[in-house]
């Protein structure tokens, strides 16, 4: 359902069920790595899960309580005080599509900073058939 302002804007709920599976599958693999003790590898997973879930305000809030929990688990006081701001709004610009595309989510980017998105993860939004992706 659109809110009608300057701008067109997309309310997004929902994430597409071809998106959760691989939003969920980034997930298992951030999970996986971390159990591990490959702090690196889990952290490039839960990065791919937020752009993936970024448009979705429950998915893009849970990537950021996942990437704070992070910060206390490495103890890295720059991601703890980074992700505090990122877990209060980023599910309400989600909700009314005011995202910045591609942003990893992580306190070392500017949070309303756009990033290139990675060749897969935009073949996923195609699957997805995604508008801003066709």
């Amino acid at each position: 359902m659109p809110i009608i302002a300057k701008n067109r804007v997309d309310m997004n709920t929902m994430m597409p069920k071809i998106l959760k599976n691989y939003y969920a599958i980034e997930l298992a693999h951030y999970s996986s790595h971390l159990k591990r003790g490959d702090f690196q590898q889990s952290w490039h997973h839960l990065e791919r899960a937020h752009v993936i879930g970024q448009a979705y305000p429950y998915q893009h809030t849970y990537a950021h309580w996942k990437m704070l929990k992070f910060g206390f688990r490495t103890k890295s006081v720059n991601e703890i005080i980074g992700q505090i701001p990122r877990l209060l709004v980023g599910g309400i610009k989600s909700f009314v599509g005011k995202i910045p595309v591609g942003n990893t989510g992580g306190s070392n980017i500017a949070p309303l900073k756009n990033l290139p998105i990675e060749n897969d993860i935009l073949g996923m939004f195609k699957e997805a058939q995604l508008k801003a992706y066709k």
